[in-house]
């Protein structure tokens, strides 16, 4: 087999993240970003990973998405890597909402795009920028298979009980309202890392999966599928994030628009921006938020018993939904790098088999692991979280048919 790398393309409103992947090994031959697209102050950063190159930075204006992947494009030549190389495989593009039409990883065609296009009003930040990017690259590359790979799809397997709101039927289905649920990508490649730590196939082991970034999200996946997710419709819903709220009682958007003269974009701005562990406080990075308690921080130490309290709702929630739950796995930057959050959060579940080992919590590693004491009843894993390695495996599967190999 010649062709056997995949270039994985993120492409965000004023961002493109990209990685070139060597599906033989799941190894990465680059990786890069290029940021602030349409402004003055335009970065793009590109760093080989072999054969001895050095990271480079280009500054300066990067006028569209068009100009930002040409300019990725130049960079990967340089490097012998280029897009017209014959090892390229296919372009895999994560693509934010696939409502429920897309539940796999799908060859992108005309009709596949005019889809992802009629779901924009779901995810009108991420869906265009997804479609942007999918455009330039079947202009560089209009032979090479294209494919989507939809965050939404690793829930599509929810049962009806846990996707449907309360509301009207007709409603909800004449305007897609439902739980889709968000970074599906992550929470299938963690709940399936975590399968393997244990030594199990996913189809033996219940998991609650919690990723933890400035976006955060937490699943129930019982033996590889999941039934319960905390975000929704949108991004909005479920655990205290970054800058959004979360669950909150519907009726507070009323009572905003009533007694506060509020507008709809106002509100969305206000749940979305400037809410969560920023309207709590004032910072949303965690590492700040810990040095403020430690200085004794009142403020700071509301905002993370409020994050914590969620989460623990979350777990206790997910633990009754799967009946079993065999392993507890955090990820993403908060999830894998805060032990405080980690002790915080299964600290008093006990009763529920979660105990930690202090020791192995506190150690620093880029490693997925167990952190539980040896006796627990569920362990507990952190799992450094991959969607690039996910996008790329799931692509040069569709399209050759073969499995990549490398960790699980």
């Amino acid at each position: 087999m010649t062709a056997t790398r995949v270039l994985v393309l993120n492409s965000g409103s004023s961002s493109v993240k990209y990685q070139l992947l060597d599906m033989r090994d799941s190894s990465r031959l680059a990786v890069g970003l290029v940021e602030r697209i349409g402004e003055e102050t335009s970065r793009l950063v590109h760093t080989p990973l072999g054969g001895g190159a050095e990271r480079r930075e280009r500054n300066g204006p990067i006028a569209d998405h068009d100009t930002a992947l040409k300019a990725l494009a130049d960079e990967l030549a340089q490097d012998g890597l280029g897009l017209d190389s014959p090892e390229l495989a296919a372009i895999g593009h994560r693509v934010v909402h696939g409502g429920l039409k897309f539940t796999v990883p799908t060859v992108i065609t005309d009709e596949v795009m005019a889809e992802i296009e009629r779901l924009v009003p779901l995810a009108p930040l991420h869906n265009p920028a997804n479609i942007t990017g999918i455009r330039t690259a079947q202009v560089l590359r209009p032979d090479l298979p294209q494919v989507a790979v939809f965050d939404t799809a690793f829930h599509t397997t929810m049962p009806e009980s846990a996707a449907r709101y309360a509301i009207d039927v007709e409603t909800a289905d004449a305007h897609k309202i439902r739980r889709y649920g968000f970074h599906g990508t992550s929470h299938a490649y963690v709940s399936r890392r975590t399968a393997a730590l244990l030594g199990k196939d996913p189809s033996e082991v219940n998991v609650i999966v919690l990723h933890l970034g400035n976006g955060a999200s937490a699943s129930a996946v019982a033996g590889g599928r999941c039934v319960d997710t905390s975000m929704g419709l949108t991004p909005l819903e479920g655990l205290v994030m970054g800058t959004r709220s979360g669950d909150i009682d519907p009726a507070v958007t009323f009572h905003l628009k009533r007694v506060a003269g509020m507008s709809v974009d106002d509100i969305d701005e206000l749940l979305n921006k400037r809410s969560g562990l920023v309207g709590l406080c004032g910072d949303n990075d965690m590492r700040e938020i810990r040095r403020r308690i430690e200085e004794g921080d009142e403020r700071a130490r509301l905002a993370f018993d409020i994050y914590i309290h969620r989460l623990k709702k979350y777990i206790g929630a997910y633990h009754a939904v799967l009946g079993r739950v065999d392993a507890i796995a955090f990820t993403a930057g908060v999830g894998e790098n805060a032990a405080p959050v980690r002790e915080a959060a299964v600290a008093g579940l006990e009763e529920l088999g979660l105990v930690l080992d202090a020791e192995l919590n506190a150690a620093r590693s880029d490693a997925a692991r167990i952190i539980s004491a040896p006796y627990a009843r569920v362990a507990v894993a952190v799992v450094p979280t991959d969607e690039e390695l996910e996008i790329a495996r799931q692509t040069f599967a569709l399209v050759t048919g073969v499995s990549a190999e490398g960790n699980a």
